[in-house]
């Protein structure tokens, strides 16, 4: 999964970078990646994956100049000149017309159907003036309207030809692209295995979600929203049994969770007597290219690679703070996007969007600030408000958000109708 330039200067302790300054290195080893395995799948269980191999078109799409519109398929010329034309017949779609279009003659067609030899427009049945004359429909455009030759007429072979490549290696499968498979005859597909993640919680604190926890415990949430945040990005969830607040536990069970092609850590991230993750993961030979990054909240991240060692290949890992509100904003922020790339994606930033604060903000010296938020879409531009919280703990409030705005260090106050940029769940 690791390039071989994937890596940077060596251990880094206590570097504390700025919100931008840890994207910008999360990018840039998510550029180094190399994607896993490829392996084929129907094309019914390919959505949300991304293509190994292009797809091509089996043949010209459309196969045939297509229609556009009901109505009748002409001469634009005689059309156009006002010419009174009969109708020698009809086609639907699913259905050919066999012979060719002669003088002072149109066709009814439907939508979809091919257009017949001999015509070179379709004009919409909304358009023209239809009587009988001499026991035939006769049809003439309406006045003031005007044809030209090609309207209402998608050529052969305009949207894909034949062995030329609809959908590029790369690319993320959603319903517009498996449609498009789907219409090449793609009915398996080559794909980028799904990156493996393990997600190890960790504190004396937790309790299993199927335990009652006893009156100074929690019961243990970051592993299951972990779990679901990999499966929404493309991965393979792991979750592991909580590590406790022992050296020697926390090791053996880092080691056990190694199987994978990413590791989540949780909790065990900030300076207390027992927030021991970071010493353990330098004592395996860890390298860290940073050791938090000034937001809130959010602050106690790490990220960096354990090396290869007992047969097993290097590994990227992030140690996320341990308050579930920090530990979705990070991994929103910082997870997914490397995530992204060890699929076989494009490396993206996170997605961010512009919208009109609703609110009147205090700012944050020095801390990027990522707060639960309520947007609301409308046609102009969406609105933002931050929902009420108690802080980094706050699950309740973190599910009423469906967004978290943004706020860039150093802004003293932000003022209702300023546009922030907002980040998406």
């Amino acid at each position: 999964m690791r390039s071989a330039e994937a890596r940077g200067s060596g251990p880094v302790e206590g570097r504390i970078v700025s919100f931008d300054a840890a994207l910008e290195i999360v990018l840039e080893q998510a550029a180094k990646l190399e994607p896993g395995h490829k392996e084929q799948i129907r094309l019914e269980d390919s959505l949300g994956r991304v293509l190994a191999e292009a797809v091509v078109a089996d043949r010209d799409q459309p196969p045939f100049p297509r229609s556009t519109r009901d109505g009748f398929a002409v001469r634009a010329a005689e059309a156009d000149a006002g010419s009174w034309l009969r109708v020698a017949g009809q086609v639907k779609a699913g259905e050919s017309w066999n012979g060719r279009l002669t003088d002072d003659e149109g066709i009814e067609i439907m939508t979809g159907a091919p257009v017949p030899e001999g015509a070179d427009a379709v004009v919409m049945i909304e358009h023209v003036e239809q009587q009988i004359s001499g026991g035939h429909k006769v049809i003439k455009l309406a006045p003031a309207r005007r044809i030209m030759a090609g309207e209402n007429i998608v050529p052969r072979g305009s949207e894909a030809q034949a062995g030329g490549i609809v959908l590029a290696a790369g690319t993320e499968l959603g319903p517009a692209a498996i449609a498009l498979a789907a219409g090449c005859g793609a009915a398996r597909l080559k794909v980028f295995a799904q990156p493996r993640v393990s997600i190890l919680a960790t504190g004396d604190e937790l309790v299993d979600v199927h335990e009652e926890p006893g009156s100074a415990q929690i019961r243990n949430s970051n592993s299951y929203a972990l779990a679901a945040l990999v499966t929404q990005a493309g991965g393979i969830s792991m979750r592991h049994p909580i590590a406790p607040d022992r050296r020697d536990d926390l090791e053996r069970m880092i080691f056990a969770a190694r199987n994978a092609e990413l590791l989540l850590l949780s909790g065990g991230v900030s300076m207390g007597e027992y927030d021991l993750v970071e010493e353990v993961l330098l004592s395996m030979g860890a390298e860290f290219l940073f050791t938090g990054v000034k937001m809130q909240p959010g602050k106690p991240l790490v990220f960096g690679w354990l090396p290869a060692r007992h047969g097993m290949p290097a590994i990227p890992f992030f140690g996320l703070p341990g308050n579930p509100v920090s530990t979705q904003v990070t991994f929103a922020c910082f997870v997914e996007p490397l995530l992204r790339a060890m699929r076989g994606a494009s490396v993206d930033s996170p997605r961010f969007v512009q919208a009109t604060l609703g609110d009147c903000i205090d700012g944050k010296a020095g801390l990027t600030r990522i707060l639960p938020a309520r947007l609301v879409f409308n046609r102009v531009l969406p609105e933002v408000r931050l929902v009420v919280w108690h802080g980094s703990g706050d699950m309740a409030a973190n599910a009423r958000a469906n967004c978290y705005a943004v706020l860039p260090e150093d802004v003293e106050k932000f003022q209702n109708g300023d546009v922030i940029s907002v980040l998406l769940k």
